[in-house]
Parts: structure tokens; sequence; C-alpha cells
């Protein structure tokens, strides 16, 4: 081929590569599968080997510096990069609006603010010169920071060439340096399994991760980059609004976080921050409040600043995730399964909103990993409903006197043997059934929402027909009687009869409920959906041989095996027998093959607050149509069922064109479908 052609090959690479990072990482709308990227990538990287007069420090293929360096130089940082003032409730935000008033005066009636999430990550300052990242730097102490920029070129959500045109010559770009969550669990995990240090929280992880000498190790990592404004500009000029200024700069090739807005007053400001913390724990990083900018520059230039602060500007903090507390003692408790879990008994803590006092140690590895003892000084983190844990020890503040964790050689509670069984990090106990505290975990699951939903069943009331002796499997539940249980405490008429209703309710259920609610090991909801479909009746299923328990999606050897033992297990299967003889019953399924069903192919997201049928019911019904439920809104996603409170996933469908139903449109689909709710 003509070397004409070839550079012309050459430069449409380098544009179709920098166009489908930018869709990928920045709009996060892909447009090409991974193979054609990868294979485009090996092709600008072969001609560049070809002719490397051609190599441009902006290629993709350059993200990724060469020798590690010694150490990270100093910059210093033409316009300081400053600090916030906090505003912890809603009256720090009424005196932050009252100074704004004193100072602007007739400006100040219905101030327009620019609303934007404060990521929980590392401040950074790019140097864009003539459109090319010429630099990356920490933000130090504001004045002097550290130079980063190999390491920086290896985020691809950073571009190495600005897009478009009329940018500034020179332009200093500035955001937050952060690491997903699924990011940063994928990043533990791993280091788990090569008996790594794991790390604190996703900051801790995207702060290690940029001061690493290594290039090559900061590019392995999951970080992303959110700009959030400029620094210094110069020959060219921007918008007057700082929300604009962030499109522009969007459209230039960066990030922006879809969850910024603009408001007018700050009673509108107080009620995005209520909206924001509500949806916190659902976002896919971590926040740790809201940064609230007067959003007309020119009204941000007659503020002007305090000390290290803008005056335009304030930071509005949710409660924290993190604290440090005492760890006071150890117990272990005994689930579903016989795994003895070790809790930390703590010094009471605000933390994530709410007063601490005992947190999951996970296992024994965990718990060496950690090098924990009692009486430590630990940092226990809480995320929103997630149950709080320990994720590291002060050693600076240990104790001379304190005490090495000690593991239970007998179950604590029915004092049975406890095994650990290889390959597995758990201790079990290998009591069964004959365990209390496996009884009461096995009912307590049987009788929840996704399983049997048993209203009024709850756990104290579970704990008491245990501990009384008048049920010790799932089965006898169905044996109890009125008389039986006014003998508990706090059970009066009224509730024993609701309680026997429910239970005679509880009866009629499906096949995949009646295997999810049984308990085996590694079953979950989805694993018991597709058995259900897959064999479509009991009978079949628990006959199935491994090799046919294989064929099942979702269904590997472990879980092949732990099916086969419950099959094989006489006691189990008394239970299931009893279930049966007490009028427990489920309708077969109609198996058919997986291209004949209507949603077959599809990918469907259910989004907002569904009033009739609840979003677990409706996952469940998509499922039995054939259509795979994703938890995300994409260029694959078929239809979205929107219910009321539906948020950013009901605004990228509509920005992608995807089809959106509400819950009654969604539930006449269910009825022409033969489903009844």
């Amino acid at each position: 081929m003509p070397v004409a052609d070839l550079l012309q090959e050459f430069e449409s690479l380098l544009e179709n590569l920098d166009t489908w990072n930018y869709q990928y990482y920045v709009l996060d709308q892909p447009t090409v599968p991974d193979a054609e990227y990868d294979r485009a990538m090996r092709r600008l990287i072969a001609l560049e080997s070809q002719y490397p007069q051609w190599q441009r420090a902006d290629s993709p293929s350059q993200r990724v510096g060469g020798q590690p360096l010694t150490q990270f130089g100093q910059v210093t940082h033409d316009v300081p990069m400053l600090s916030l003032d906090n505003a912890f409730n809603d009256q720090d935000m009424q005196d932050f609006n009252r100074r704004l008033s004193d100072r602007l005066k007739e400006y100040a009636a219905d101030l327009e603010f620019a609303c934007e999430p404060k990521l929980d990550g590392i401040a950074v300052s790019l140097l864009y010169r003539g459109g090319t990242l010429q630099r990356g730097a920490t933000r130090g102490d504001g004045t002097t920071g550290e130079d980063i920029t190999q390491n920086v070129r290896t985020i691809r959500s950073i571009p190495l060439r600005l897009r478009g045109k009329g940018y500034p010559h020179l332009l200093e770009v500035r955001g937050e340096i952060y690491m997903p969550k699924a990011g940063f669990e994928s990043l533990n995990n791993r280091a788990r399994e090569r008996g790594e240090k794991t790390f604190v929280n996703p900051r801790n992880a995207a702060a290690g991760s940029l001061r690493q000498l290594d290039s090559r190790v900061t590019a392995e990592r999951p970080l992303e980059m959110c700009c959030y404004s400029v620094g210094l500009v110069e020959g060219g000029s921007l918008p007057d609004r700082q929300a604009r200024v962030l499109e522009r700069l969007q459209n230039w090739g960066f990030r922006i976080n879809s969850e910024s807005a603009v408001v007018r007053g700050i009673d509108a400001c107080n009620e995005y921050y209520q909206l924001l913390s509500g949806r916190r724990d659902s976002l896919p990083y971590d926040i740790d409040g809201i940064v609230f900018k007067v959003n007309e520059l020119e009204l941000q230039k007659q503020l002007g600043f305090i000390a290290r602060a803008p005056r335009w500007a304030i930071a509005r903090k949710f409660p924290a995730q993190e604290e440090m507390t005492r760890l006071l003692d150890v117990e272990f408790q005994v689930g579903r399964t016989g795994v003895i879990t070790p809790v930390a008994r703590l010094e009471p803590v605000f933390v994530g909103g709410v007063t601490v006092s005992n947190a999951t140690l996970h296992n024994r590895d965990e718990v060496d990993r950690l090098d924990v003892r009692i009486g430590d000084t630990v940092i226990v983190r809480r995320a929103g409903d997630v149950i709080p844990q320990v994720v590291s020890v002060v050693v600076d503040r240990r104790s001379p006197n304190s005490q090495a964790v000690s593991f239970p050689l007998r179950c604590p509670v029915c004092q049975s043997a406890v095994e650990r069984e290889e390959g597995e990090a758990a201790l079990r106990c290998m009591g069964g059934l004959v365990c209390a505290a496996q009884q009461k975990a096995a009912i307590k699951h049987f009788a929840s929402r996704r399983a049997f939903n048993i209203e009024g069943l709850g756990e104290k009331l579970i704990e008491q027909l245990v501990d009384e002796g008048l049920v010790a499997s799932v089965a006898e539940l169905y044996t109890l009687s009125k008389e039986d249980l006014l003998t508990l405490d706090r059970v009066g008429e009224k509730s024993a009869d609701n309680l026997l209703a429910a239970l005679q309710k509880s009866k009629q259920t499906t096949l995949p409920r009646f295997i999810f609610a049984l308990g085996i090991r590694e079953v979950g909801e989805a694993t018991a959906l597709n058995l259900a479909r897959h064999f479509g009746g009991w009978v079949t299923l628990s006959a199935a041989s491994e090799r046919q328990l294989l064929e099942v999606d979702d269904v590997g050897p472990i879980v092949a095996d732990h099916l086969r033992q419950f099959f094989h297990s006489l006691s189990s299967l008394e239970v299931v027998k009893r279930l049966c003889d007490a009028g427990v019953n489920w309708p077969d399924i109609k198996r058919s093959p997986v291209q004949n069903q209507p949603l077959a192919g599809q990918t469907w997201v259910v989004t907002g607050k569904l009033v009739t049928l609840g979003r677990d019911d409706a996952k469940a019904h998509l499922q039995a149509l054939g259509a795979k439920v994703a938890g995300s809104v994409s260029l694959k996603t078929a239809c979205v069922v929107a219910g009321p409170g539906a948020g950013s996933k009901l605004v990228k469908a509509n920005e992608l064109g995807i089809d959106v139903v509400d819950e009654q449109s969604f539930l006449a689909f269910l009825l022409a479908e033969g489903i009844k709710v």
C-alpha cells in the first residue's frame, strides 16, 4: 500500500480511537464492541512501529509510560487550588446565603446556583497547551503539588488531546480522580486472592494508585476523572456560567457529573441536597457532600475570596461514613448454613447517620489480615444499608494489653464440632438442624419477603418458636395451632389469627420461590429461577443428574454439588415431603425453548418504586419471559420500566431514545402475556 494511503489510514485510526474513547469513557455510550477497538489499537501500534516518525505524544497508544520514576517532581500552581468552606445543616446554608446577600445586595434575590456532587477522590490539575495535555498535578497544599503526568495519562476519561475546536491556547482543567465502587471491589478481591493488602476505601485506593512511580501499575487500576472547574485560562474565552463551562468542557472531551443541576434560591439547594442524600448509596461512586456555587462567573468575581476559600461556593457535607472507635470484644454468630462469623462489639460511634455498636469481621482470614485485636482502636465504615465493617486498625494507638481474637473449637450455640472445609475461608458448625441458630436462620430465610413472604413472622417470634420447642424446621410452621401461639409472649388472639392466616396464604407459591426458600447453599433467587425454568417441576429437578444440572445457566460444579447433596439428604427430602403434605403447592412451569420466549435476548431495566407489583416481582416476571434484567441503562437496553421516583436511569433512557413504560402499561403487558399479577 502506498505510504500516502497508510498515512491516511493512520490518521483515521487516531480519529476513530479518540471518538470511541470519548463515547465509552466520557459519555458512557459505547458504539463499537471491544474486539473492534482492540483491532484498531493493534493496527495503530503496528503503523507506529513501522513509521516511528508518525507517533505523537497524544496518541492513544502512548497512555502508559516507559521506565518507572524515581520520585515525583514538584509543580507550583499558577492559580492556587483553594479549599471550600463547609456547611453541615440548613442553618449553615442560610448563613451562607445571608453572606452572599450582604455583598451582592440587588443581585441577591433568587440567586442561581450550580449544584455538583462532591466526589470523594483526589483533586487534580490538568494543563493543556494548544489542546494537548502537558501536565497533570495533585492539589498538594493548594500552592504546590506533585507532578503525576505519567499517571494521569493512563486514565481513559482524561483526553490526551482536546476534541473539537475553540478551546483556549492555555487551559487548566480541574477535577476529581476517583475509583468507582465496582472497580474498588474488584481491585480488593484480586488483592485478597493474591494474599496482598487491601485498600480501606475507594478514596484510599485512588490516592495509592495515583502515587505509583510506575505508571504501568496505575494503568491497571480502574480510575476515572470528573472535571468541576478551570484554573489558568489564556488565549481564549469561556462561557459566563459555571454550568455552561462544564458543558463546554464535556464537548472538549471531559467527563462531567450527570447528577449536576442548576437551581434558583437557597431552599432549592437544600432540596437538592436531600434528594442526592437519599440516592447517595445507589450511586456507582462515593460522594461525601454537595458543592454549591454561585452560577454566574461575574458574580463570583465580585464576591472574591477569603483566606483560602472562595466566598461564592460552599460544600455541604454528608454524615461521615467512617469513624474511629474501640473494639471491646469479638463474639461469634452462627448463620443459616452453619457459617460462624466473628462480630466486633464496639464502643458506640455515630457513623453514616446512625449509631454503630456492632460490625462484621467476615472470617478468620480477614481477622488475620487486619491483625485486629480486642482493645484496638479501629476504623469502622458504614455506607447506607451495608452492614458496618471494620476496615483497618490504627496500629499506632494499640494498647500493650490488647488481646488476640480466639476462634471457637466448638459451635457457640450447640457445641457441635467446628470445621473449615478445604478451599473455604469460613468456619462452619457441623450440627446442622440440631443447631438452634441454624434452625432460626433457616426459618427466617424461608419466611422472608422474597421466599414465602409470611407476614407477621418476624425474627423475635421465630426465636421464641425455636426456644420454646414449638418449631425445629420450616415444615413445622404449618403444624402450629392458635393455642401454641397464645403461649408465647406478646402474642394475642388477633396476632395469632393473622399469623395463621398468613401461613395458610403462603401455601400457594411458585416453584422458583419454593426452591429459593429451601436455603440450598449457593442457590439464590436468580439460580432458583433458572432451575425452575429449565426443569419445569420439582420432581424433574430433584431427580436431575450432575450433568443435567450443569446444563442450567448460572450452575457450576460447586452449585451442582450442593444441589445433589440436598437431593441425597433424607432429612432434607423429609422436610420437602412434610411441606407438601401440609398443603404447600405451586404450578409447574411450562418449559419452552429460550428462543421462543417473548423477551428472549432483550435487556430490560426496572427503576423507581412500583406500587402494585414491587421491583423484585417485576424482575422475576421479566426473567420468566426470557429477558435479562440489568441494573443500568445502556445502548443495549430494550425497555425501561419506570415507577414514581425514577431518576438518572429514566433521564438516560430518554437521552438514548429507549422505550419507557410506566407501571400500568407494564401490568397490561404482563396480562397480555398470560401473567396474572
